[in-house]
């Protein structure tokens, strides 16, 4: 048996012959690879073992507060996140209806004049975009009321 084959248990795929002077080198080399093998596998096992029993499995209940792989948590109420009843379509594409306007502008692109508005979508998180304000006109005129 080749040295690499007891240490892997597989021939070697390379194209490297293994010579050594005499057979006993040879021996002594397979014996201590066989040796050097078992006992790298009986470590790994005894590792597992101490593993598996020590391992308790993760539960949680409603309202903990959970933050993974840190150290020190101090609970801020900013970190807790409130439920919402959130509408999907068959295409799964979620409608987010806008809150209100904060800004309008007026913008030059490719030559023409723009009406661009700052929507806010979500207070919360700040979530707020520039849309055309012809766009929006027809999406939600009810946004419009302070604008004559």
């Amino acid at each position: 048996m080749a040295p690499y084959e007891a240490l892997y248990g597989r021939k070697c795929r390379n194209s490297l012959c293994w010579y050594q002077d005499g057979e006993a080198v040879l021996e002594q080399t397979t014996e201590k690879l066989i040796m050097v093998r078992d006992r790298m596998q009986a470590s790994q096992s005894r590792h597992n073992i101490y593993v598996d029993h020590m391992r308790r499995p993760l539960e949680f209940t409603a309202r903990d507060h959970v933050f993974l792989r840190l150290r020190k948590h101090v609970f801020d109420p900013s970190h807790v996140l409130e439920s919402e009843d959130v509408q999907i379509r068959e295409d799964l594409i979620v409608e987010v209806p806008p809150i209100s306007l904060e800004d309008s502008r007026v913008e030059e692109r490719r030559g023409k004049l723009v009406s661009l508005v700052k929507v806010i979508w979500d207070r919360r998180i700040g979530d707020s975009t520039w849309e055309l304000e012809e766009d929006m006109r027809k999406l939600d005129p009810h946004l419009f009321s302070w604008r004559i």
